[in-house]
């Protein structure tokens, strides 16, 4: 019965905070303008409160694999991000501008505690046997919250004004604490601290997924992928204007995208045997590539089915991803794992946002393409990675997530055994 309750109360919490999490960006944005009168004051807020993840995700991670009690310290960090929220909000108009976006900063350290520090978790909540789907299925809040979150953004600031999409945000980020809190604890964490420094925690969990082929294959690859991804969420104002006739209505296309992702991961949470992780981290990245060559016509028919089709990759991209990292994971390097990852991704993306803006002004198509040219790249790498391990000996053929040893979560004992020799252990893909 704690099985069956806990699994729902974990997806409610991770969709809450995650859909409060998309709908701080643009409300920020919006904050922004609307009390200084300055859309760049919206862009530094939104900058500074991504900038730092790259940072916070690493030591967020090593210490939610040091503590016994890893939901209280998930509580912490979403409750401060959430008070991050409201103090950046009452600083604006009444603080300088630098104080305001140092503190969109420092929450920012905190923003992988609602990404990678609550998927590290899931592995604990389900058995072997369900975690494929129930990946799926947190895969899925992560579409919702992008789905929803702008949208609400965008509704409450035309019902309420723009601070109150802010105040929004903070509500829906406070709503998942009580999940949080009821995360599992960790029985063999209690007792004597552990031996190792924080900072040889970091060193182990980089080297981690440095040296694991298929994890530091998967990690690349999503991490460039997502350099083209934040090109094109730069270019969607744009796009919607000149296909569609005005800016506002690049919001539909990012809907679009959003709800092509949920439907497609949907479908993968109701098949999830058909999923051959490292297989779908490929074609995924290749069907986004794709997708923005599509896009780059910027007529109204082929920009729709674009936006469809970069959903149908980017997510069950973001599904794969994750079942990559449960299966290479070592168990005391799960959380820190999961929340560098997402670390790296939030930095791949705002590398992307950021020079998507100057590559638009010179060319809308262009901006486009160089974006599927990342995608390209993405899978070059996968390719390379893949390579460079052809020489080692046969490893058995790349097999459906729930059939294989793949899907085992690593006992405690085996806590030591490094990220390769576990992926050797379980077959290449």
């Amino acid at each position: 019965m704690t099985m069956r309750y806990r699994l729902p109360l974990y997806l409610t919490g991770a969709a809450a905070a995650r859909i409060g999490d998309e709908m701080s960006g643009p409300a920020l944005l919006l904050a922004g303008l609307a009390v200084t009168g300055s859309a760049a004051t919206g862009s530094l807020l939104l900058s500074g409160i991504m900038i730092s993840a790259a940072i916070g995700g690493p030591v967020l991670g090593a210490l939610l694999d040091r503590t016994a009690v890893p939901g209280r310290l998930l509580t912490g960090a979403l409750a401060g991000y959430a008070a991050v929220l409201i103090v950046v909000l009452l600083g604006l108009g009444r603080l300088p501008l630098p104080a305001v976006v140092a503190v969109a900063v420092l929450g920012g350290l905190l923003g992988p505690a609602l990404a990678g520090g609550w998927t590290s978790q899931l592995a604990r909540l389900v058995g072997p046997d369900r975690l494929p789907r129930a990946t799926a299925l947190d895969a899925m809040t992560y579409n919702l919250g992008s789905l929803a979150g702008p949208a609400l953004a965008g509704a409450v600031a035309l019902v309420a004004g723009a601070t109150a999409g802010v105040i929004t945000a903070a509500a829906l980020i406070l709503l998942a604490l009580p999940a949080a809190w009821t995360l599992p604890t960790v029985p063999e964490r209690r007792g004597p601290a552990p031996r190792t420094s924080v900072a040889a925690d970091l060193a182990a969990g980089f080297l981690a997924i440095v040296r694991a082929r298929f994890l530091a294959r998967a990690t690349v690859t999503s991490v460039i992928s997502y350099v083209g991804v934040g090109i094109l969420v730069t270019c969607t104002p744009l796009l919607g204007e000149k296909a569609l006739g005005s800016t506002d209505s690049g919001a539909f296309l990012l809907a679009t995208l959003a709800a092509a992702s949920l439907a497609a991961n949907a479908l993968v949470a109701k098949r999830f045997d058909m999923l051959r992780p490292d297989t779908t981290v490929l074609v995924s990245t290749l069907v986004l590539a794709g997708a923005l060559l599509l896009a780059a016509a910027a007529s109204p028919i082929p920009l729709f089915t674009a936006m469809v089709l970069a959903g149908i990759g980017a997510g069950p991209q973001l599904t794969a991803l994750f079942a990559v990292r449960h299966r290479e994971a070592p168990e005391r390097l799960r959380g820190q794992i999961f929340t560098t990852g997402a670390s790296l991704k939030i930095t791949g993306f705002a590398i992307g946002a950021g020079i998507g803006g100057p590559l638009a002004t010179w060319s809308l198509s262009g901006s486009l393409i160089v974006a599927a040219g990342f995608e390209v790249l993405a899978s070059a790498a996968f390719l390379a990675y893949t390579a460079a391990g052809s020489g080692r000996r046969p490893r058995p053929a790349d097999t459906a997530l729930p059939q294989g040893r793949e899907t085992a979560v690593a006992p405690h004992g085996g806590a030591d055994q490094s990220a390769q020799e576990r992926g050797d252990h379980l077959g290449g893909r």
